[in-house]
């Protein structure tokens, strides 16, 4: 027997988004009307835009630097190709938190020692003083492994999405004249660009969430804001439950952007 449209509709209904809005609706409540929950909160937004910080230049780093790889795998020279595969296979097997320390205390004194090589005439005539390993601030540090690691999986994502075009108009376009910038720029990049934006919004999420490990260099985002004042307060619960809402509020926030493009751009591809 086919149901109604009213149990349809209740079945088709977000709960869980209700649910969702109720538990931050119960904990806005908290902060409102708690003094303790409210200093809390006080203490806590500061390291907001610090996440945002991070997370922006990194995630727009790291795409630029995934565009790079996927055009290397995908470009047909056969050590482009060899190169891009190993950068990718390698980032992807090393754990985030693990490509943070490497990139903080190996990565960074190793640039500084390039950096010094590179600008030596301008150092020994007296124009630059050497740079140190404390000139390279550890937010900068947590951003570049940030880049690093995201630019792995957004390589694939881009690759999978100039792959995904139909071979046949790439030719059909090359047939025509087009020369390769061209074909790229006019017929691949608008198609790929649908296949790829639903996926790069859901790696965005997930870089605002793994924002939180560059509190293991001292960064002052939210996490470490909550580590620093919960070891001084010992207000455990509550500090973590006010992370952990500003967390969600932004995560489900964009979530639902995505979501919401995602639907926009089935709806453009209906005829």
């Amino acid at each position: 027997m086919p149901s109604s449209p009213r149990n349809k509709r209740l079945a088709e209904f977000p709960w869980w988004l209700l649910a969702i809005a109720l538990l931050g609706l119960f904990i806005l409540w908290a902060i409102v009307t708690d003094e303790g929950y409210a200093e809390i909160f006080s203490v806590l937004v500061k390291g907001v835009l610090t996440t945002l910080w991070v997370t922006l230049v990194a995630f727009a780093l790291a795409a630029l630097l995934g565009l790079v790889v996927a055009l290397a795998r995908t470009s047909g020279n056969p050590w482009l190709t060899q190169i891009a595969t190993f950068y990718v296979e390698i980032i992807r097997g090393i754990p985030i938190l693990v490509a943070l320390f490497y990139v903080a205390f190996v990565g960074a004194p190793a640039m500084v020692v390039a950096a010094n090589w590179l600008l030596t005439p301008l150092i020994q005539s007296d124009l630059l003083q050497p740079l140190t390993v404390r000139d390279f601030d550890f937010t900068w540090r947590a951003i570049f492994a940030l880049t690093v690691c995201y630019s792995a999986f957004i390589a694939e994502i881009f690759r999978a999405g100039i792959e995904a075009v139909d071979r046949g108009q790439i030719e059909a376009a090359r047939a025509l004249g087009l020369n390769r910038r061209h074909t790229f720029r006019f017929i691949v990049a608008p198609q790929a660009l649908r296949t790829i934006l639903p996926p790069l919004g859901n790696d965005f999420v997930s870089m605002i969430k793994d924002s939180a490990l560059v509190s293991a260099l001292g960064v002052q985002d939210i996490t470490q804001l909550g580590k620093v004042y919960s070891s001084g307060s010992f207000k455990f619960f509550e500090t973590y439950s006010v992370v952990a809402f500003l967390y969600l509020t932004m995560t489900i926030s964009l979530s639902l952007l995505v979501r919401w493009l995602e639907e926009r751009l089935k709806q453009s591809e209906r005829p």
